[in-house]
């Protein structure tokens, strides 16, 4: 029984992937015993919920099913899309960071730590301690976005809700 290629995954998958409106950001092809585990990773502008992951899962599904790139190889496919560890390396990945605080070396410069306010095909923008810093991809290595658990003007809806019972609680 020959092994499933990752190669020829990523090929039959990308036009259709991107067909849908996402793209392929990655595919790896493990053994698992008798069989062969898929694991596809795909983004879009404005990210995935579990419906668009449902929809994209049933659409390399079918395809994979059609045609012959696991032969006869029985496989099980898991779609996702990518974590928060994911390197940003590409000036889609910077963009989708817009507003997230991001790490990233600087060819022979001092790393960068902040938030992304900007990307476009040559250069992201950061916001450093107030001050605005733009940096070409030619220098800006991969980024790293940091985990943060209080957003700065993140809305938290517990204290919203809080606040319009005090509200209506002090009103006449």
């Amino acid at each position: 029984m020959a092994a499933v290629s990752r190669q020829r995954v990523r090929d039959v998958l990308e036009p259709v992937v991107a067909g849908a409106g996402y793209d392929l950001e990655d595919v790896t092809v493990t053994a698992a015993g008798r069989r062969s585990v898929v694991r596809v990773v795909v983004d879009r502008d404005g990210g995935l919920d579990l419906d668009a992951v449902a929809d994209i899962s049933r659409v390399v599904s079918e395809v994979l099913d059609a045609d012959d790139v696991t032969g006869e190889m029985p496989y099980t496919l898991e779609v996702s899309s990518p974590g928060v560890d994911r390197p940003l390396t590409e000036p889609r990945h910077w963009r989708r960071a817009t507003g997230r605080l991001v790490r990233a070396g600087v060819r022979e410069d001092k790393d960068v730590t902040g938030r992304v306010m900007s990307a476009d095909d040559s250069a992201v923008t950061f916001d450093v301690g107030g001050s605005q810093r733009t940096v070409a991809y030619d220098v800006l290595g991969p980024g790293k976005v940091q985990v943060e658990f209080s957003r700065p003007g993140a809305v938290d809806e517990d204290e919203d809700e809080d606040e319009a019972n005090a509200d209506a609680e002090t009103r006449p």
